[in-house]
């Protein structure tokens, strides 16, 4: 058996919201830096021996305390990075709305089929996504892999044979843990979206 613990960063900053950040580089909030310094203590009854993260600033922020409670350190991997908008990034969404109406509404409608202008599709990021994580489950009988909301959802749908018209009915929350064991090479979900009190 092999074990992926997989956890959505913390809340960001201020400065993310109501704007389009897939590689915008954002820290975390008060709530979030406070809510990441209590995951240690939350999650100290799963066994990992490794902590991988996005290298975005947010998600390595949550991952930090993580990895300094076992006395491991963060591994990096790009993959694990959120879907790249492209020329979307930073933007407000109205201002994406009112400028770019016809993008706007495909996204809106269909997201999982929209390639971003200088950025990537959902399809880019689920192969990519599930990559990184196969050669980190191929690495460790168990990891704690501290990521985006979007590479959760691509990777449990690919696991589970979900098709990419229904990713967003896999709620992400803000420091959600999803648990998947993998039983002769089969991907059991154990848990998703666990969000513990604080």
């Amino acid at each position: 058996m092999s074990r992926l613990i997989l956890l959505r960063h913390a809340e960001p900053s201020e400065d993310a919201r109501g704007r389009c950040y897939g590689r915008l580089d954002v820290g975390l909030s008060e709530a979030g830096r406070t809510h990441s310094e209590q995951l240690p203590a939350a999650l100290a009854h799963l066994e990992y021996g490794a902590v991988y993260a996005s290298p975005r600033i947010r998600a390595w922020q949550t991952a930090e305390p993580l990895a300094r409670a076992r006395g491991l350190a963060v591994l990096a991997d790009d993959d694990l990075r959120e879907l790249d908008f492209g020329e979307l990034e930073g933007r407000r969404y109205e201002e994406i709305e009112a400028s770019d109406p016809e993008l706007y509404r495909a996204w809106m409608e269909t997201p999982t089929r929209v390639r971003f202008p200088g950025g990537e599709s959902y399809a880019d990021l689920k192969l990519r996504a599930l990559g990184a994580l196969e050669r980190i489950r191929a690495r460790h009988d168990a990891a704690l892999v501290v990521t985006h909301g979007g590479v959760v959802r691509a990777a449990v749908a690919g696991w589970l044979a979900i098709p990419d018209e229904a990713i967003f009915r896999l709620d992400q929350s803000y420091c959600g843990t999803t648990i998947v064991d993998w039983l002769d090479g089969t991907p059991i979900l154990r848990l998703l979206n666990y969000t513990a009190p604080t």
